[in-house]
């Protein structure tokens, strides 16, 4: 899987990183950010609350009931773990962080089971 926007390089840097994160979770992050991104009127600074919502939505957009199940695949298990992987993105030099921004604005924005399983929007097409 490869982004034309992000080279081998920096792939490679980010595979070694932290081990407990599949290379695809960071590829994933960077397009929740960008489908956020793309969602608003006008560009500006997104929240760590706005990204986990972003990566909710896109992981059941993509992938329907397994969404939980793919995002547990590659070690993402709660907010926190955006968190962690959207630092991992600012120390490589890929995402720009605003004072006041850290890992700590993720923690808690939702429950994985919560989010992914008992308010799955069964009846949606």
């Amino acid at each position: 899987m490869n982004d034309p926007q992000i080279g081998d390089d920096v792939l490679v840097r980010l595979d070694g990183r932290n081990p407990r994160f599949h290379v695809k979770a960071y590829l994933f992050v960077l397009s929740a950010l960008q489908s956020v991104s793309d969602s608003l009127e006008k560009r500006r600074h997104i929240s760590g609350t706005e990204l986990a919502q972003g990566v909710r939505r896109l992981a059941l957009e993509q992938y329907g009931p397994m969404a939980r199940t793919v995002l547990e695949h590659w070690g993402v298990h709660a907010t926190e773990d955006l968190g962690e992987i959207v630092f991992d993105l600012v120390d490589c030099g890929i995402l720009l962080k605003q004072d006041g921004d850290s890992p700590e604005d993720f923690m808690g924005v939702y429950d994985f089971e919560d989010a992914f399983e008992h308010n799955y929007p069964w009846g949606r097409a």
